[in-house]
C-alpha cells in the first residue's frame, strides 16, 4: 500500500495526438500527496496547471503514464466505475459554483448522496450538520440565483463535502468573490484541512490565497518548475516567497 493519498507518475497529456496540430500540454510530470496536505497549484496562463489539476482529479484522462488514488490506477477503471469513484473520493470546488439554478441549495446540495444512494434519513442529517456549519441552513430553500456569490460558494463546499471526501480539488475557488468572503472562504478550507485532515488540491493565480496552503507547487511548460514547502514559515513569510517566484516568472517572461 502506497503511502500517498494521490500519486502521478510520468503523467503525460497530449491534445491532437498524431495530427499537425498536436501539443503537448503537460510532460513526465511525477508528482505525490500525502494525507492532509493543502497544496495550491500555479502558474503562468498557458502553464497547464488546469489540465494537470483535471487529469490527476478524474475529469480528463493523461495520454501517458499514472495517476492512483487511494493506490487504485484510474485509467484502468470504466467510466462508470471512474463515476462512482468520483462522488464516493472527490469533492470538487469550482470558481463558477457550478449550481444549478433551476435546484434549490438543498437539492443542489443533496446531489452526490443521491447517487451514492444514501437513505433519506442519513442525508437529512448530513444536510443540517453540514449547512449549519457553513452558515447557510436558513437558505436551503432558496435557488442559487436569490444568494450572494458568497452564499453560493458556501453551497458549493457545501456539495463537496456532504458525501465526507478526503480530497478536496478546488479550482480557482475564489475567482467571483469578493476579498471578504475569499478570505472566509480560504479560512475555512484551512480548518476542515488542519482540524479534520481533509486534503486539499487547489489551483490559484493569486499569492495570497496560496499562501494559505501548506506546499506550493509552480508549474511552467507542462513541468514543475519549482516546489515550495511552509514549514516552519509564518504565513507572511511564505506569502512573500511565493511572490517571489511568480515576481522572478515574471521578470523571465518581461526580458524576452
Amino acid at each position: 500500500m502506497s503511502q500517498y493519498i494521490l500519486q502521478a507518475k510520468k503523467l503525460t497529456k497530449v491534445y491532437g495526438l498524431h495530427t499537425e496540430n498536436e501539443f503537448e500540454a503537460l510532460h513526465q510530470i511525477d508528482f505525490a500527496v500525502e494525507t492532509g496536505e493543502f497544496i495550491c497549484i500555479m502558474g503562468p496562463s498557458g502553464s497547464g496547471k488546469s489540465t494537470f489539476i483535471n487529469n490527476i482529479s478524474t475529469i480528463d484522462m493523461p495520454t501517458s503514464g499514472s495517476v492512483r488514488i487511494h493506490d487504485i490506477d484510474i485509467r484502468t477503471m470504466s467510466s462508470h466505475e471512474i463515476g462512482k469513484f468520483r462522488y464516493q473520493n472527490l469533492g470538487f470546488v469550482f470558481q463558477e459554483f457550478n449550481l444549478l439554478d433551476t435546484h434549490t441549495l438543498y437539492e443542489n446540495i443533496i446531489m452526490p448522496l443521491s447517487l451514492a444512494k444514501v437513505n433519506q434519513k442519513e442525508i437529512q442529517i448530513r444536510v443540517d450538520e453540514m449547512a449549519d456549519h457553513l452558515g447557510i441552513k436558513a437558505l436551503l430553500h432558496k435557488y442559487p440565483y436569490e444568494c450572494s456569490g458568497g452564499q453560493r460558494q458556501r453551497a458549493a463546499i457545501c456539495r463537496a463535502l456532504i458525501a465526507k471526501p478526503q480530497i478536496i480539488i478546488a479550482d480557482e475557488p475564489t475567482g467571483n468573490l469578493d476579498s471578504e468572503n475569499s478570505h472566509e472562504l480560504l479560512s475555512l478550507l484551512k480548518d476542515l484541512n488542519e482540524t479534520n485532515k481533509v486534503t486539499i488540491i487547489m489551483v490559484s493565480h493569486d499569492p495570497l490565497i496560496a499562501s494559505y496552503s501548506s506546499r506550493l507547487v509552480y508549474i511552467k511548460d507542462g513541468k514543475i518548475a519549482e516546489t515550495l514547502c511552509r514549514e516552519e514559515l509564518s504565513q507572511d513569510d511564505y506569502f512573500q516567497k511565493i511572490v517571489d517566484i511568480n515576481s522572478a516568472e515574471s521578470r523571465r517572461l518581461m526580458s524576452k
